[in-house]
C-alpha cells in the first residue's frame, strides 16, 4: 500500500473513532433497550454507595433513578474505579456518568453535560490534631490521598503536595486517619455525611475553597437530544418534588444552589 493510501486509510480510521455520536443515536437506542447505563463508582458517600445489605444507595443513585424513570426507562448502574470512570463513556460501558462530575472546561471539550444538578465546595481535611496545616498553601511537600484525576486531586497538586492514590472518598479518610497521608481535599457534602455517621472520627475541616463547583450528569459529546431529554427530566423532578425530597433525605437541604 502506498504512503498516500496509508494516510487516507488512517484518517478514515480516526473519523470512525471520534466521530460524535450522530443527533438523537443515543437516545433513541435508551428508548429502544428500554434501559439508561448509568457508570457510578459505588465507593463515594453518600453520592453513591452500599449500604449494610449491600445494595447500592446514595443521592446520585436516587438522582439516577429518577431520571431514568422520567425518561420511561429502568436504569442500569455500572460500577467502576473513578480514574477510569469517564473514558467508560468512549468505550460505551453505559450511556451516562452520574458520579459528581465536576463540570469543567477541559471536559466539555470532549464531553456533553447536563445543567448542573448538585453544588459544593471543596474542602482541605486533615487529622484534629494536625497543627502543621491550616490553609492550602500548606500541602507543599505533604501528602494528600486523592483519586489522581480528579479536580480534587489536581488542587492538591497544584498545591505542590505529594499525591496518594486513592479509590475514592472512604479510602482517603482512612489514609488521613492512619496517617499513612497528611491531608485529603474532597467534597465538603461527603465530609458532612461522614461525620454525621462518624460523629468522633477525629478528622477535621482546616480550609474551604470559596467557590462553589457544579456537577452535572456527563455522556458522548455530539447527541444534543440526549441532553436535552436529561436536562428535562431534572427540571421535571425538580418541580414535582422529587429532587427536594432526594435532597432532605441526604444532606437535609436543597444542594442545588
Amino acid at each position: 500500500m502506498s504512503w498516500l493510501k496509508t494516510f487516507v486509510a488512517l484518517a478514515t480510521l480516526q473519523t470512525l473513532v471520534f466521530t460524535p455520536a450522530l443527533a438523537g443515536e443515543d437516545l433513541d437506542q435508551i428508548k429502544s433497550s428500554g434501559v439508561l447505563k448509568i457508570g457510578t463508582e459505588g465507593t463515594y458517600a453518600p453520592f453513591t454507595f452500599h449500604d449494610s445489605s449491600n445494595e447500592l444507595v446514595g443521592f446520585d443513585v436516587e438522582i439516577g433513578r429518577a431520571v431514568a424513570a422520567k425518561l420511561g426507562v429502568k436504569p442500569e448502574f455500572v460500577e467502576g474505579k473513578w480514574d477510569g470512570l469517564i473514558a467508560g463513556l468512549d468505550a460505551k460501558r453505559y450511556d451516562a456518568v452520574i458520579n459528581q462530575v465536576g463540570i469543567t472546561e477541559a471536559r466539555k471539550q470532549k464531553y456533553n453535560f447536563s445543567d448542573p444538578y448538585i453544588v459544593s465546595k471543596a474542602v482541605l481535611i486533615v487529622r484534629d490534631d494536625n497543627t502543621e496545616i491550616a490553609g492550602f498553601e500548606d500541602l507543599k511537600g505533604k501528602k494528600s490521598a486523592q483519586s489522581l484525576t480528579s479536580n480534587f486531586g489536581k488542587l492538591a497538586e497544584a498545591a505542590g503536595a505529594e499525591l496518594v492514590g486513592t479509590d475514592g472518598f472512604d479510602q482517603a479518610i482512612q489514609l488521613v486517619l492512619t496517617g499513612r497521608a497528611d491531608a485529603t481535599i474532597n467534597d465538603s457534602l461527603s465530609f458532612l455525611d461522614f461525620k454525621k455517621q462518624k460523629a468522633d472520627a477525629p478528622v477535621k475541616i482546616a480550609a474551604e475553597k470559596a467557590e462553589a463547583e457544579a456537577s452535572g450528569i456527563i455522556v458522548r459529546k455530539g447527541d444534543d437530544e440526549l441532553v436535552a431529554a436529561i436536562n428535562k427530566a431534572l427540571a421535571d423532578i425538580k418541580a414535582d418534588g422529587t429532587y427536594e425530597t432526594i435532597s432532605a433525605k441526604y444532606f437535609g437541604q436543597d444542594v442545588s444552589k
